[in-house]
C-alpha cells in the first residue's frame, strides 16, 4: 500500500506516521492489487482529527474520525473503514456485475486558479476526471462510500447516457439522465 500524508495546523511525529502505516497496511488484506492510502492528521479546538481515504482501482473509501487521542482517532478510523469494506464487498459482489471491485481506471485531478477581482461567480476548485461506466447501483454505492451527495457516471443500462444520481432530502435517491 502506497501513503501519503497531509498534516493541518500539526506535526506529526515519525512514531504517529509509522503506527498509521501499520494501523492501515493491515487493510491491504482485502484488496488484490496494491491500494493507495490518503491520510489526513489535523487539531481542531484541541481534538484530533484523522482522515484516511482509501483508493482501490477507482473505488474510494473514505472515513474522519475526532478523538482526544490521534492514536485512538486512526484505530477508530481503521475499523470504521474495515466495516465498510466488508459491508460493501458482500454488497458489489451479491448486487453488481462480475469484476466491479477490479476496474482499472486512476481519474486525473487538476485545479484552476480563479482571479480574486471576479465577483458574481467564484469557482474555487475545478475537478477533472475520467467518467466511467457504471450501473446505478455501483454509483450509489461510490457515491455513499465517498459521503458525496452525488456522483456522475455513465450509465451502463441506458447506453452510457450521462447520469448524475443524488440523494434526496426526502430519502431515496434520483437519477438525471441526459437526452441524447
Amino acid at each position: 500500500m502506497r501513503f501519503t500524508f497531509t498534516e493541518k495546523k500539526v506535526q506529526a511525529s515519525d512514531e504517529l506516521r509509522d503506527y498509521a502505516e501499520k494501523k492501515i497496511g493491515k487493510l491491504d488484506r482485502f484488496f488484490k492489487i496494491e491500494s493507495e492510502a490518503f491520510v489526513t492528521f489535523e487539531i481542531e479546538r484541541g481534538r484530533h482529527k484523522s482522515e484516511v481515504t482509501l483508493n482501490n482501482n477507482g473505488i474510494f473509501y473514505r472515513v474522519a474520525e475526532t478523538t482526544s487521542d490521534m492514536y485512538a482517532t486512526i484505530d477508530s478510523a481503521v475499523a470504521a473503514i474495515e466495516s465498510q469494506i466488508r459491508k460493501n464487498k458482500s454488497r458489489l459482489s451479491k448486487r453488481l456485475r462480475e469484476g466491479a471491485l477490479e476496474r482499472d481506471a486512476k481519474p486525473a485531478i487538476s485545479y484552476t486558479a480563479v482571479d480574486e477581482n471576479e465577483q458574481d461567480f467564484k469557482i474555487i476548485r475545478t475537478k477533472r476526471f475520467p467518467i466511467k461506466p457504471m450501473t446505478p447501483e455501483e454509483a450509489i454505492l461510490q457515491m455513499n462510500l465517498l459521503d458525496h451527495e452525488f456522483f456522475v457516471f455513465k450509465n451502463q443500462d441506458n447506453r452510457g447516457a450521462f447520469t448524475v444520481v443524488y440523494k434526496r432530502n426526502n430519502g431515496g435517491y434520483g437519477l438525471i439522465e441526459s437526452n441524447d
